[in-house]
């Protein structure tokens, strides 16, 4: 009987260990030798505009939208003026207030951002954390937002979000930048 409970304890424990390296997320810093070199002040100075899908977690594509940014950068902090269109023709503005927080590192505010984004930078890749109060049928809903961006070269910047509540991984957001 105790070598069956044993074994029972053992696969339990592997089957953890298994789950909680499956949790871990990549460390953007696993991206610092790639190139081109993201300079967020760079590619986002100026007009740049993007196209995007957010798909639920089945992958089911429930929206779609065009987003047009307009970027400052003066110094340590920049402003970025977003302006999206939704495929149901909702339109929706946002704008981003960055600041310098270190090397590759910046912090990010918006009037939908609970607290503040927090942003790092290695070589090619920007890594965004944050948490979004997003209107959902008629109440206010919190989602953690876990935002890739990676730089494939001086025009095109490609971005993808996943979004979970509790810890629940609900969808994504995968969107391509392109400047002018």
């Amino acid at each position: 009987m105790k070598s069956r409970l044993a074994a029972l304890l053992g696969a339990c424990a592997s089957c953890l260990i298994v789950f909680l390296q499956g949790c871990a997320s990549p460390s953007v810093q696993q991206y610092a030798h790639e190139k081109p070199l993201l300079s967020l002040e760079q590619y986002f100075k100026g007009q740049t505009q993007g196209w995007g899908m957010v798909t639920n977690r089945q992958g089911v594509v429930t929206r779609r939208f065009v987003v047009s940014i307009s970027g400052q950068f003066e110094g340590e902090t920049g402003t970025l003026d977003e302006s999206f269109v939704w495929s149901d023709g909702e339109r929706q503005h946002r704008i981003w207030t960055l600041r310098k927080n270190g090397p590759g590192r910046w912090i990010g505010t918006a009037d939908d951002v609970v607290g503040e984004a927090i942003g790092e930078i290695a070589g090619n890749t920007l890594r965004w954390r944050y948490t979004m109060a997003l209107p959902v049928d008629g109440r206010t809903v919190h989602l953690d937002f876990d935002d890739w961006m990676v730089l494939i070269d001086d025009k095109v910047l490609l971005n993808r979000a996943a979004f979970s509540k509790f810890g629940i991984h609900l969808g994504e957001v995968t969107l391509s930048f392109q400047r002018p």
